[in-house]
Formats: structure tokens, sequence, C-alpha cells
């Protein structure tokens, strides 16, 4: 090691420092991990995996109300918010010692505090410096909040996740989403629900078919929707919250979340001191192995806004531990990357949109169904779903799918895998489907929808 402390520093335990720093202890490395607040991150401790289990709990007011077309009678149903919060917590303090357990099992040290870069070779945590031939940066990130008079009455998600009691009205600014997942995660447990957003409609950048399919569901469950217009200033009314939006409108509530971003974790670690090279937006500018501008200064995950999700910050983290510590080059690979929003009802989605696709291949075949889910055909309920494909007309490869409804996105993780191989729409129509499912949708599809580009030039 030259005389250094260690072969590896990471300053930061969510999944994607954790992944490569066990690695990385694997392949003969001496890691420390330094964490300021629990080992685990985002998603273990304040994203992922606490927002799925109560979205779970969300769905069941549903499904018992679904269950009377079945001929099921439940009376008495009843919910207790603090029992919930607290069985979530026992099952985090769990997930946490699983992954000190990890750390320990690979021979990593973990240093409790702030880890500061003091030089290229230095971190400082809790006023003492060690050494490392590599620094690994994996701080993740965190929400971000606007500047609008009486923001300090609002939550973000982090809170939202250990709210004490469940406020009985919420209002929650945003359209991406974690806005419209507790959008979902509130309405489902009986708190009436406001959803502001800027635009007019939710989930910016998702395929246009997918935002108004969920808008409209979303409509139809109950949940009030305010497009474009946003808070304006949130004023403290007793113990109830104004908020004034910008169209007029003063909305009051008892709780007001904000889910309108999230930025990189990069202040106050030295990294403008030592000269690493940041964007704007405070992220990591990094090469396709992750390096940062300083040749000792690596940095993976949601810090370096590449793609924001679990998986690929724990690809991109073994990428680092192979190429650095098992001579085994490799980078992550970002395209195709499939995704899931736990909204109700949830959308899976892998590749591009109609739009992108448009503007990179030029014609296009799109393929779109509607459907009601086999599950709801004796229910009341009114749910519709949603399934798209988009293919490049030259090619006939499948360049996008998107699904909005039940069980989306675990059909999308197979969907995805074809895409990332290249299927064409003959490969989906040859294979046959398994009925009675959703899932067959995908590859029964057969009637192309009307080009209006092409029907408008014709006329």
């Amino acid at each position: 090691m030259a005389g250094y402390d260690y072969d590896l520093i990471t300053i930061g335990g969510g999944s994607g420092g954790v992944r490569a720093s066990r690695m990385a202890g694997r392949y003969g490395a001496k890691v420390a991990v330094v964490e300021e607040l629990r080992v685990g991150g985002t998603c273990v401790l304040r994203g992922c995996v606490p927002k799925k289990l109560l979205v779970y709990g969300s769905h069941l007011p549903h499904e018992i109300e679904d269950m009377r077309g079945y001929g099921w009678s439940v009376e008495g149903v009843s919910h207790d918010w603090s029992a919930l919060i607290a069985t979530k917590e026992k099952e985090l303090d769990r997930l946490h010692g699983i992954y000190l357990k990890l750390l320990s099992g690979a021979g990593n040290d973990v240093l409790d505090g702030k880890g500061k870069i003091v030089d290229p070779h230095t971190v400082e945590v809790a006023g003492k410096r060690y050494t490392a031939e590599r620094i690994l940066i994996a701080t993740g990130g965190w929400p971000s909040l606007p500047d609008v008079p009486g923001i300090e009455h609002a939550i973000t998600s982090n809170e939202a996740l250990e709210l004490p009691q469940r406020p009985e009205r919420i209002a929650i600014v945003g359209s991406g989403f974690i806005a419209v997942e507790f959008a979902g995660i509130f309405h489902g447990y009986g708190s009436d629900t406001h959803l502001i957003y800027r635009a007019p409609k939710v989930l910016r950048g998702f395929d246009e078919d997918v935002r108004t399919a969920l808008d409209e569901e979303m409509a139809k469950k109950g949940i009030h929707l305010h497009c474009e217009t946003l808070p304006s200033r949130i004023e403290k009314a007793g113990d109830s919250y104004l908020v004034h939006l910008t169209d007029g409108e003063t909305l009051e509530v008892d709780a007001v979340m904000y889910a309108t971003g999230r930025h990189p974790n990069t202040k106050g670690i030295g990294l403008e001191e030592v000269g690493v090279e940041m964007d704007r937006n405070g992220a990591v500018k990094v090469d396709e192995y992750s390096r940062t501008n300083i040749p000792s200064i690596w940095a993976i995950g949601d810090v370096t806004d590449r793609i924001n999700l679990t998986p690929v910050a724990l690809a991109e983290g073994t990428c680092f531990a192979e190429t650095e510590f098992n001579d085994n080059p490799m980078s992550p690979d970002h395209e195709n990357v499939a995704s899931a929003v736990f909204s109700q009802p949830p959308i899976g989605t892998v590749g591009l949109t109609e739009e992108a696709a448009r503007e990179k291949y030029g014609a296009l075949d799109i393929y779109v169904s509607g459907f009601r889910p086999m599950k709801y055909t004796l229910t009341e309920n009114t749910e519709r779903g949603l399934m798209k494909l988009v293919v490049d007309r030259a090619s006939q490869k499948v360049v996008g799918a998107h699904m909005v409804g039940l069980d989306s996105p675990e059909i999308i993780q197979g969907v995805a895998i074809a895409v990332k191989m290249g299927a064409t729409k003959k490969d989906f129509d040859r294979t046959i489907g398994i009925h009675p499912t959703a899932a067959e949708e995908f590859v029964t599809m057969r009637e192309k929808r009307p080009d209006p580009e092409e029907r408008q030039a014709a006329e």
C-alpha cells in the first residue's frame, strides 16, 4: 500500500458503496467505509425498501373492497399507523444489521462520521485522518427544497417515512416517481391527498401514453390533481397548514410534503478543495470507468447523476471493484435500463419513449393495448392498464416497452431481457403467451396504431 492506511476508502455506506467495498475486500484489498448516518443508504433505509413496504400496505383497503365481488365479507377493518411505522423500523434495523455483517465479512472497517477529503489520498473522519491509495465517493443524493415562503413547514420523503401519525389531509408537491408513489401511499391509507405539480401531466420524461394513463387512474381513485400550478407560500394555521397556489386556490392540510427532486450529496465533503470536477447541479463528473479528473478518486451512484437507480449503483460498484482490484476492466452499461414506478397503478418501462425513439429513428411502428385486469372482472374496480411497444420500423427492433397496470414491474423485468438482447417485433409475435395473464398482451399485439403524421400527409 506504499504507506497508506487503506487500499480503498469509500465515503458512503449505501448500496453502491457497500457493493464496491465488499468486492474489493474479497479481492484482498484493505477497505474502510465511512458513513455518517447508518450503513444501508437511501434505498434500504430512506427509499426503495421502506417505501415499497408502505405501498404494499396501502393496497390492502382496495383489495378488501374487491373481495366483495368474490363473495367475501369483511367488517370492522381498522388501521394502526403507529404500529405500521414501528414494524417497518424493526425491519430496517434488521437490514442495517445485515449490511454491517456483509462489510465485516469482507474484512471492511466501518468509520462512523462524515468523511471529508483533505487531499487526493486523505480522508478526515471525526477529527482523525486516514490515507488510502484510492478514494471512492458514493454519497448518493438528498431531497432538495425550493425557496418558497414557509418551506420550513414542509417535509420530504425522509420524514414522510417516519411520521408518528398519518395526516388526514396532505399536499404533495411534485410530479416525479417519488411524488406519485407517496400520493398513492397516503391515499391508500385514507388520507385526503392533493398532488400539486407545474407540468400538465405527471412523470415528465416518461412516455406520453404512460403519463396520460396514470393521470387518469389517479384521478379516478380520488387523488386531487392540481396541475400547472405550484405553491406560492405555505402558512401555519393552528394545527394545520394553508398552501396558497399560484392559480389562486388555497388548500388546508395537515402536512405538506415536497418531492420536487433530489440533488447529489456533495456538499461539505471536500470535493471543491481538492479540485474534483462537478457539474452545476453538484454531480461528480466521471469517465466510463467512474473515475474523476483526480486519478486517485472515483464516484458511483446517484452522486454522479447518471441513472439514479439502486441496481445501476450496484452495477457501477461492481465494475469499479473488478477494474481496480481484480484486473478485469469493466464499465457499466447504461443503455436499456428497466425501471419501475410503484404508483397506483404501477408502471414498468424499458428502452425509449415514443418521443425519444421518433427523434432517434424517425419512422416507428407503435402498438398500444388498453385492458382491464381479469382480477377486477367480478368487482366494481374500474382500474385499467396500458401496454405499449415502440418499434423501429427499419430494423423492426423493439426499442421501447411500457406498461401501466397490475404487476407491471414484475412483467417488464422479463421483457427487458428481450429488449436488451435486441429482439424484434417478429420475435415477440412468435412467442406463445401464457393464458390467461396480462403479460401475454405483449406477444399478441398485432394492430399498429395509425401514424398521425403519415395520415395527415395522406390527407
